[in-house]
């Protein structure tokens, strides 16, 4: 049987550059990953990850990350739902808005968000004169990371919301179901899926962050306040090669589940749309 002739030619090239570029860029970098945390017996291996500072970094991470992105997969159903569903002036405005954390660099982030909430900040002194601290804790952590995070979860979500069709909300209306139902029963099984790859992106980008939680987090070991990004920036500064990429073989792999974790929901909701 003859091959039908391919509409863009070149596929060896193209294919060959592209292999090239990923290796050149990512695969080439994360196996020297490998190679600089095997120079370590597995004893050492798991003493350095282990550690009381490791273990507390990670916690400190993995937990902050999780309770960000809870908070931003609820307030980004909202803001996704304004977006979508109404027009107001400025809607342009604060659309461009949400990529703000993509385009500022993290660390003007950080610097921004610790002075903020600081004891002598604009919102920081007034909470402080209640008796609540935001910078250099945990709730200035979380904060700095919803930041980073509410844009993958409103981009996510977005593009759903503007093709799900409006017969299905009229439909449950028909049938006498009430708003908290529509929403509940019809609208959010179709942004599930949408809304895992959101938080999973916003959970992943927050376990690896450094530079906006650098500042606000205080780094205090004795407070646990230190983030596993800094844990591994501070053996590289003691030329701890083996060790920073020990942690950061832990944190490769974790990201690693999660983007797994995506791409599973993604081909199952492509198979369910196809399926319909």
């Amino acid at each position: 049987m003859r091959k039908g002739k391919r509409v863009i030619p070149g596929f060896g090239l193209t294919f060959g550059i592209t292999i090239a570029m990923l290796s050149i860029l990512i695969l080439i970098p994360l196996a020297s990953v490998l190679v600089y945390a095997f120079r370590l017996s597995p004893k050492e291996f798991w003493e350095t990850v282990t550690t009381p500072a490791v273990l507390y970094a990670f916690g400190t991470s993995i937990l902050c990350s999780l309770i960000a992105a809870i908070i931003n997969s609820v307030f980004g159903v909202i803001l996704a739902w304004v977006l979508v569903r109404y027009n107001f002036p400025g809607k342009r405005i604060l659309d461009g808005l949400i990529e703000l954390p993509f385009a500022l660099p993290t660390a003007v982030a950080g610097i921004t968000l610790s002075k903020m909430y600081s004891t002598t900040g604009e919102i920081g002194e007034p909470l402080s004169k209640l008796g609540i601290r935001i910078s250099y804790t945990h709730i200035g952590l979380t904060i700095a990371l919803i930041f980073i995070g509410i844009p993958f979860v409103v981009r996510a979500i977005q593009p759903v919301l503007e093709k799900l069709d409006s017969q299905y909300e009229e439909a449950s209306f028909i049938l006498g179901g009430n708003r908290r139902q529509t929403f509940f029963k019809v609208i959010l099984p179709e942004l599930r899926p949408s809304l895992i790859t959101g938080f999973g992106l916003a959970f992943a980008r927050g376990i690896g962050e450094y530079g906006s939680v650098i500042y606000i987090s205080g780094n205090s070991q004795k407070e646990h306040t230190q983030v596993v990004s800094y844990v591994i920036m501070q053996k590289l500064n003691y030329m701890d090669y083996s060790g920073a990429t020990s942690i950061a073989l832990i944190l490769l792999i974790v990201s690693f589940l999660l983007l797994l974790l995506i791409n599973i929901v993604q081909v199952k909701q492509s198979r369910r749309t196809n399926n319909v």
